[in-house]
């Protein structure tokens, strides 16, 4: 039930589908059940038609959390439908097309959601122009009710636009470290699931590094935060020249970040680490003069049953480079057999 909730707390997509879901049943199913016990077979059949899709495009986003396809495909038929009844029950049916305004704008894509919409009210339009007294009662009747959609179609648009935006936004403050422009803990964990996820369905093995700044805490108390900031913004640059489009950097807190290195080995594994040793070593300075350093530790996803106990295999791996003397790499294939000692991290306040 945590999960349910949580889900539709976190997606509006499917929250919004999955209300329409609910809509349909609670709204739609009574004039189904109306208009098939009057005679009307077309509209009642068209009804039914629609509460049934929805149901199975509300259950399709909940078992493949894709929302974009059930949305389109609700928009299509949602847009269809409109259509019909309109063109069945004349000016009583013409309120649905406020409905679909808003669904639309709210589901799918601006661009998709305006043709779908502005399809719709055309098709209406003309066929109550070729067909006088079927749907419009008038004119004038026709002239209001286009002022209207398009209204409501622009106020739609414009709240909806908005809400897209600031959902794009929140999502990328609460996944991205606002200084560096990488990931978080939050977009690491994640990815590092779908990692393992992969690994076991397709047999990738991934590769782990754990890069800590040697002395940042010095760069700070000598030279001021703002430097420290500037190192840490370098030193991502730095990185990403050196890595493949499909590794990922995220930042772990603080000078740590991680490295998520999919298709490797061993070898290749530490030829990496190596080469981002170098680069940082040869790129980045201090005020000073001095080179900027970093300890690399690195491990395989191979033998690690969760992603906890990966990180702190691989994060252990990198203190054993700070012991090593700092500027050092250290990579195992695999988790130690040693026990973790239960004081857990070292204290390594200076980097």
């Amino acid at each position: 039930m945590r999960t349910f909730w949580s889900r539709l707390k976190d997606d509006f997509q499917l929250s919004i589908i999955t209300l329409v879901g609910l809509l349909a049943v609670v709204g739609v199913s009574p004039y189904a059940v109306f208009r098939l016990g009057e005679g009307s077979w077309l509209v009642g059949a068209t009804d039914t038609f629609l509460v049934v899709s929805t149901l199975l495009a509300v259950v399709y986003a909940w078992r493949t959390g894709d929302t974009i396809r059930p949305g389109q495909f609700l928009a299509l038929i949602y847009s269809a439908g409109a259509f019909l009844v309109s063109v069945k029950l004349g000016a009583n049916g013409l309120f649905w097309m406020y409905v679909l305004i808003l669904f639309n704008f709210f589901v799918v894509p601006p661009l998709q959601s305006l043709i779908a919409t502005m399809s719709t009210l055309v098709a209406i339009c003309v066929y109550g122009w070729l067909n006088p007294e079927r749907v419009f009662e008038s004119h004038y009747q026709m002239a209001s009710f286009i002022v209207t959609c398009l209204l409501s179609g622009l106020f739609a648009f414009v709240f909806a636009h908005r809400a897209r935006v600031q959902r794009r936004l929140l999502a990328r403050q609460a996944t991205i470290d606002p200084l560096t422009g990488v990931g978080n803990r939050r977009t690491m964990d994640a990815e590092l699931d779908i990692a393992m996820a992969d690994s076991k369905r397709y047999g990738i093995d991934f590769g782990l590094l754990v890069l800590d700044l040697d002395h940042f805490k010095q760069i700070n108390d000598r030279f001021g935060h703002g430097t420290g900031d500037q190192v840490l913004i370098d030193f991502v640059d730095c990185v990403r020249e050196v890595c493949r489009p499909s590794d990922r950097l995220f930042r772990l807190g603080g000078e740590e970040f991680v490295l998520l290195v999919p298709k490797t080995d061993v070898v290749s594994l530490e030829a990496m680490a190596e080469h981002v040793q170098r680069q940082v070593r040869k790129q980045l300075q201090r005020p000073d003069g001095a080179a900027v350093t970093v300890s690399i530790g690195g491990s395989l996803l191979r033998g690690h049953v969760d992603r906890d106990g990966w990180l702190k295999h691989a994060d252990e791996c990198m203190y054993d480079a700070k012991r090593a003397g700092r500027d050092q790499t250290v990579i195992r294939p695999s988790a130690p057999n040693r026990a973790v000692a239960a004081t857990g991290r070292p204290d390594y306040h200076q980097g």
